[in-house]
């Protein structure tokens, strides 16, 4: 039996209701998971503090896994010759517990971490210190992200973008691109 009913865990991923993403948006910024709690129990109360703390006690049951196909996409593209780097917005606590738990964040040649930074997607100031961090450039760069306004942000720092929305479709845009990776096999 589930700790919280279905209802509760919608009201608590309404951001109006909880403040759940507002606190998400605090600490990928930089804050702790006690002042991001703390934050939430001052501005929406104790119900949502400690459904708060109760996602970080349990963090990695959050995680939904890799996409399917996206650790033979870094294979391949990195078989080819190319780096594959890792910019997120996400909260220090607990990205090495992701990083743990899933291989493809540790087949990454580098990241650079919101929280470990002080600065967020789509902020233009993270996408310039990524690339200075991995010590690429901008015009020899693609930045592939899943929400339109970070691809935007990657735009105004002069990076090409592709939106993300399945494994194969970026594979295939890559590859129309000339990126030296095989195609599907049918």
């Amino acid at each position: 039996m589930p700790r919280y009913s279905e209802k509760r865990i919608e009201d608590f991923l309404d951001n109006d209701i909880s403040g759940f993403y507002d606190a998400c948006d605090r600490m990928d910024a930089g804050a702790s998971p006690a002042e991001g709690i703390a934050w939430i129990r001052e501005t929406h109360g104790e119900r949502w503090a400690e459904m708060l703390a109760y996602y970080f006690d349990n963090f990695l049951y959050s995680l939904t896994g890799t996409i399917p196909g996206m650790r033979v996409l870094v294979h391949d593209i990195k078989t080819a010759g190319l780096g594959v780097w890792g910019l997120s917005n996400w909260q220090r606590e607990t990205i090495g517990e992701a990083e743990n738990a899933y291989e493809i964040l540790r087949m990454l040649n580098g990241r650079v971490i919101s929280s470990e930074v002080h600065m967020r997607k789509p902020d233009t100031a993270i996408y310039m210190k990524a690339l200075e961090s991995f010590g690429i450039d901008a015009e020899t760069t693609v930045f592939v992200d899943d929400r339109a306004s970070n691809v935007i942000g990657a735009n105004r720092a002069g990076i090409r973008c592709i939106r993300f929305h399945d494994e194969r479709g970026l594979r295939e845009t890559l590859i129309d691109a000339g990126v030296p990776i095989p195609a599907v096999a049918e």
